[in-house]
């Protein structure tokens, strides 16, 4: 695993570290995701979350974890909760810190599934997160159904973001909306001053990307503020 910071800029702190899947050697995530198949994803997705648990005790992360689950891997969301709640327990990370995301780029065509997955994640009091929100195949469609505790907007939104108009629009409406019904939103993937101002000045307060730290395999990295 790398653990790549989410940050309070209005606090500037560290919210959270989002656990990234890596090799053993560090070797990319898509080397190791582009071997998940349907024999294996159930294994893969609760071998995950364990290293992601086991690691975050042992390198202390003091904040949030967020850790990302494949929904079609989650057959009865209690058994997976099963195996987080005995690794919390074995390695000492606490369970009101842990932040589960849904990967929007995973086709699933029930959303009823992804609903019970995530209000179960929330009776035993897990945050929970839509990831690349407006990438994928649920959108606005699953929000209006289920309103998870964050959304994290996806990179190719925020790519640039101040050289476009309709992106600034697109997100501004996203933050609003979200502000309303109470969920917070992460703006990810971001890379420059440029970019972090246009969002600053919506009113977003956190953010991951290149700017602040880059994932660091098995450490909880250094972060950077930017003066704007």
């Amino acid at each position: 695993m790398a653990f790549q910071p989410i940050v309070d800029w209005n606090k500037k702190n560290i919210y959270s570290h989002e656990a990234l899947v890596r090799g053993t050697k560090g070797e990319s995530a898509y080397s190791i995701l582009s071997k998940v198949n349907s024999n294996n994803r159930y294994q893969f997705d609760q071998s995950c979350r364990i290293k992601a648990i086991q690691l975050a005790s042992q390198i202390r992360i003091p904040s949030y974890l967020n850790i990302n689950f494949l929904p079609n891997a989650v057959y009865q969301p209690e058994t997976c909760i099963r195996t987080t709640l005995e690794a919390s327990k074995e390695y000492g990370f606490p369970l009101d810190r842990l932040v589960f995301e849904l990967t929007e780029g995973e086709e699933v065509q029930d959303h009823d599934h992804i609903i019970n997955i995530f209000k179960t994640y929330q009776q035993y009091g897990f945050l929970t997160a839509i990831d690349d929100f407006g990438s994928g195949y649920s959108g606005l469609n699953l929000l209006a159904k289920f309103q998870p505790d964050l959304i994290k907007l996806d990179m190719e939104l925020i790519r640039n973001i101040h050289l476009n108009p309709v992106a600034q629009k697109l997100t501004k409406a996203i933050a609003n909306v979200c502000q309303e019904i109470g969920i917070a939103v992460i703006a990810e993937g971001v890379e420059t001053s440029e970019e972090l101002k246009v969002l600053v000045d919506m009113g977003i307060s956190l953010y991951q990307g290149y700017l602040f730290s880059k994932p660091a395999f098995e450490s909880a990295g250094e972060v950077i503020f930017p003066t704007l």
